[in-house]
This record gives C-alpha cells, structure tokens and sequence, in this order.
C-alpha cells in the first residue's frame, strides 16, 4: 500500500516499541511506533492504532501474547521487532528466534496486511553500557520507517549525520552519566535476573485497542 493509505496499524514487540527512553512512566511513553502512527495520520486521520508492545519480553513470549490479539484485529500495517532481550539471554538461540519472527511476519501477511521490521544497531559501540536510545533515536527510527513505507512527506533526511549535540556530554560528566544510567537501569536489571523476573511481569499493553490518534496515548500504572 505505497503512499500510506492505512486504516489499522498495530505494534507487536518489547520495549522500544513500547517506548520506553521516550518520556517517562509520570507523562507516558511515546517511542517510534507511536510517532510512526502520528506520522501516518497526518494523511490518513480515519487511522486507528494499537500498540501491544510490552518491554522484557522474548520473541517467543510477544509471539504467544501479541500475535492472537494482533490478528483478532485485523490490521492493514503492522510492525513486529523483537529479538533483543533474547540475545541478553545466556541460551540464545538466533535460528529459534528467526522462527518465531518468521511465524508472525508470516500469519500476519497472510490475512492482508503489510508487515514492516527493524534492526538496532550495535548499541554497545554507541554507548559502554548500552542505555536505551533517547528520544531523537526513537524520532529517527520512526522517520526511517516512514520512509520505508512511502508516506507522504517522508524522505531520506533520516540518514543525514546528525548535527553537533550542544549538551553531549565530556569526561567526568560521560562518566557520570553512564553511573546513573546503571543504577537506574542496569543494576535492576541485574536484580530481576538473579531473581528469574522481568521488567514485564504484570505489565499489560498500553493500547490494546485500536484507537485513533485523537485519543491519548500513555502507560497503564501497575
């Protein structure tokens, strides 16, 4: 469907589809499947859109807990990332990932609709502890996806370096940031790993519904 004319958009994934370095759990989560939406219904404003991500899943688990409401809800554009927190897991497994992928692009192309995925980067080499893609990450993300998908106004601005970051930070200040990062995130992270948890246990979708873009999109609070 070049040029965008999409109906029913639905997001399948774990937490950077969910939004999370993108606001906070006080204003909300945006990320780049939500901006992708906001994209789209620049032109389409009939759009409605659901978002099933929840962060710390595996790609099995978004298959068995995403897939089924995904599907029930019969959407013209879907996208499905997951995989990440899998290759955090001692016992990857890449081919068993790729089948669990594969299942969902494959049932969801089946019933009509276009399926659109992503690849991250080597975070590693972005920042020493790997914390999660700021906001102008999730904005770029959203634009590449556009891009992908020929909507209206969208361009290969995306791929352009990015200007000099007036606030990045130097030395003692990196150094500190990087700390906060890892008690923030790192070392819960850590915990919920001894303790055989994760960060999306109790958690449910923060929009299960297809909804239009109208309507607030935020995270449910526990």
């Amino acid at each position: 469907m070049a040029g965008g004319g999409y109906l029913r958009y639905v997001a399948l994934g774990d937490s950077q589809t969910e939004g999370l370095g993108d606001g906070d759990e006080v204003r909300g989560l945006r990320g780049w499947a939500d901006r992708l939406a906001e994209l789209i219904a620049r032109d389409n404003p009939d759009l409605r859109y659901a978002n099933l991500a929840v962060r710390g899943l595996l790609a099995g688990q978004v298959r068995a807990r995403q897939l089924a409401p995904a599907l029930a809800l019969r959407p013209d554009l879907a996208t499905v990332v997951a995989g990440v927190n899998d290759v955090l897991r001692r016992r990857f497994d890449a081919d068993e990932v790729a089948g669990h992928l594969e299942a969902m692009f494959a049932a969801l192309t089946a019933q009509g609709a276009r399926v659109a995925t992503l690849t991250f980067p080597d975070i590693g080499r972005i920042a020493p502890l790997a914390r999660p893609l700021a906001p102008r990450g999730h904005a770029l993300i959203a634009a590449a996806v556009a891009h992908a998908l020929e909507l209206p106004g969208s361009d290969d601005s995306w791929t352009h370096p990015l200007p000099p970051d007036p606030m990045a930070r130097t030395g003692l200040r990196a150094v500190g940031a990087e700390l906060r990062w890892a008690g923030t995130f790192l070392g819960p992270w850590l915990v919920r790993r001894v303790r055989g948890r994760s960060s999306g246990d109790g958690r449910q979708a923060k929009r299960p519904e297809l909804l239009p873009i109208s309507d607030p999109i935020s995270h449910p609070i526990d």
